[in-house]
């Protein structure tokens, strides 16, 4: 009954464990051979071995072999609640937001004017603007200028898209994809490059242009704006305007780390002065 068979129950029975040969005069032994995570069906008569009245050994005639108990799921983090938490009151609180994201929504009527705040924030007239400028400037300090911001917003597509190919966070569903020339990345809505692109360019605009007081109120409020838009247009979260206004805040700071200037790359100057 060892090999292959069972009992009535179905479980599956382990041959009992080998005796060990006991000399005359050998003391007393207990049950030899358990193993661990064996459980007795059913326990057989002792055996007295000769020459040994005192020696006894308690046998397990049945032994079936169970499985451990399966360890219960591990509870998750508080990390892991809070996250799942701010990304679901994210999604509720951003499709409450998103009053233009179709003409039948509730300010539906806006949604063109938007629209022109999207283009306004977009990486292609920047660029276009950018390089009409150094075409045109004849001011060394004018193209020195020109030139960085270039390169920031050259910077700004290349980690947004970064960004975006790591994260892969589809866009809200109540989004319409009628932007404004959208590239591969573009399907994908964490972080917001309009956001980051305005907090970047309002940075430098800041601190690299003589404003009126009046207009530097006004670059502020449109970068606000541009990054407000974004919600209620449907095409972001609220979580990817903010980390894009942080990510385009710091940007800036590379920017004016790896400050372009004729001491540092006089062969790209050399090219633009000709």
């Amino acid at each position: 009954p060892y090999k292959g068979s069972g009992t009535a129950s179905g479980e599956q029975l382990c041959p009992p464990p080998l005796l060990p040969r006991l000399w005359p005069g050998t003391p007393p032994h207990t049950l030899l051979g358990a193993s661990a995570g064996c459980r007795c069906i059913r326990a057989a008569a002792p055996v007295r071995l000769p020459g040994s009245p005192l020696a006894t050994l308690g046998l397990c005639g049945f032994r079936t072999c169970e499985p451990p108990p399966p360890l219960p799921p591990p509870d998750p983090s508080c990390a892991a609640v809070a996250l799942r938490s701010l990304l679901a009151a994210d999604l509720r609180f951003s499709r409450q937001l998103g009053v233009c994201a179709g003409e039948r929504s509730a300010w539906g009527s806006a949604r063109p004017l938007l629209r022109l705040l999207e283009v306004s924030g977009h990486g292609v007239p920047w660029l276009a603007g950018t390089l009409y400028g150094l075409g045109r400037s004849e001011s060394p300090a004018g193209r020195e200028v020109l030139l960085n911001l270039l390169f920031a917003l050259l910077l700004d597509l290349v980690l947004v898209a970064v960004v975006k190919g790591l994260v892969r966070r589809r866009r809200p569903t109540h989004n319409k994809m009628d932007m404004f020339v959208t590239i591969s990345v573009d399907k994908y809505s964490f972080p917001s490059g309009h956001a980051t692109r305005a907090a970047m360019v309002c940075r430098f605009v800041l601190h690299h242009l003589v404003l009126a007081i009046p207009l530097r109120v006004l670059v502020v409020l449109w970068a606000i704006i541009v990054g407000i838009s974004r919600v209620m247009l449907g095409r972001h979260n609220v979580t990817d305007v903010a980390f894009g206004f942080i990510m385009g805040y710091m940007q800036y700071n590379v920017v004016k780390y790896f400050w372009l200037s004729p001491l540092s790359a006089p062969a790209l100057f050399a090219v633009w002065n000709q």
